[in-house]
């Protein structure tokens, strides 16, 4: 072994080390090739065509991985609200959204909020998780409290309680169809005559 040192360092006696290639400058941001302008453009139709007005990740403000989210509109009785912050209300519809892009999201959201409305849904539970090892951290989490609060059909929401989820999960109280609050009306309003 000792007798082939000398001769690897009588083969390597020449050998220079090989120059580094010059770095390229850094490019500033490439414009969109043609696929992805064809690809924007769908997508831009395909809003316009469902309808779905909800915000996009970029214009969302973030909340933490351990926040409450916690809102609910003018008019919606303090009692109710309390109601449902405790998870008293029975939970009618259910939406997962783990494993959900960000888009993916987006559209069923607005499709949940849709659905409750045309099926007389008063309280809904989103699955949304935490978020706590992504990056960015609570990125679901962040667009459902926007979302939410952009959507007609919501009234009020909070954290779930930790046996639906705890702060990785909402509760969601939605407004009455038409069809519901005529029915209430002709059902209580003829109590009062």
């Amino acid at each position: 072994m000792n007798d082939d040192e000398p001769d690897f360092r009588a083969l390597m006696a020449d050998v220079a080390p090989l120059r580094q290639a010059e770095r390229l400058a850094e490019r500033g941001p490439r414009s969109p090739s043609p696929g992805q302008e064809q690809r924007r453009r769908a997508a831009a139709r395909e809003r316009e065509r469902d309808g779905n007005y909800l915000a996009r990740a970029e214009q969302i403000t973030p909340v933490e991985p351990w926040a409450v989210l916690e809102w609910r509109r003018d008019g919606v009785q303090q009692g109710v609200y309390r109601n449902l912050r405790l998870g008293r209300y029975a939970i009618d519809a259910r939406l997962d959204l783990h494993r959900h892009t960000v888009e993916q999201a987006r559209l069923a959201v607005f499709q949940f909020a849709r659905d409750a409305l045309a099926h007389d849904i008063r309280c809904g539970l989103i699955s949304h998780g935490r978020g706590e090892h992504r990056n960015p951290p609570a990125l679901l989490k962040s667009c459902v409290n926007h979302w939410l609060r952009e959507l007609d059909e919501v009234l009020a929401f909070h954290s779930a309680e930790r046996r639906h989820g705890g702060v990785g999960a909402t509760y969601v109280l939605f407004r009455k169809s038409q069809r519901k609050s005529g029915d209430n009306r002709e059902r209580f309003g003829s109590r009062a005559e």
